[in-house]
């Protein structure tokens, strides 16, 4: 199963984009013996509409062009907040049950459209808190790399 993130907006060079980098190139590692692969990201420009709503509707036009055919998770703060090894599991869920690829999607500075949040397959949230889409981003890289060693009992995750 291939996983993607796919955000509204470009990360300049810098320590943010090192960090992605450095955990998804982890994610690969520990993927390929799960099953799990490609953990790229894809970086759409943001939308230069008049309005919020405008600027919404644009980037999840553009966004639905991007992700590849499978399930979507939205980051969004409004959405269930789940644990580590319940998002392990699910993504675990996803791929046993062949699905072709998981894509988490990051909006634009306005959010995401609520129709693309209504439509998604999970709605997820890392806290009610609005976070820069830059730590979303890492915070993300993280998570799937700590998938992958949940999902192989690695010693990374030292959960309950």
């Amino acid at each position: 199963m291939r996983l993607t993130i796919a955000a509204v907006g470009r990360m300049k060079a810098g320590p943010e984009r090192e960090m992605v980098a450095r955990y998804l190139d982890r994610a690969v590692g520990g993927g390929k013996p799960l099953a799990l692969t490609g953990f790229e990201v894809i970086e759409l420009t943001e939308s230069r509409g008049s309005s919020s709503a405008s600027r919404k509707t644009d980037e999840a036009k553009a966004l639905r062009a991007a992700v590849p055919e499978g399930i979507v998770v939205a980051l969004d703060e409004r959405g269930k907040s789940i644990g580590s090894e319940a998002l392990a599991r699910q993504i675990g869920r996803w791929r046993d049950d062949g699905r072709p690829s998981a894509s988490f999607v990051i909006g634009g500075a306005d959010g995401l459209e609520p129709d693309f949040v209504t439509k998604a397959d999970l709605v997820l949230s890392f806290s009610p808190l609005t976070w820069p889409h830059q730590l979303v981003r890492i915070m993300l890289a993280e998570q799937l790399y700590r998938t992958t060693t949940i999902l192989a009992g690695h010693p990374y995750h030292r959960g309950d």
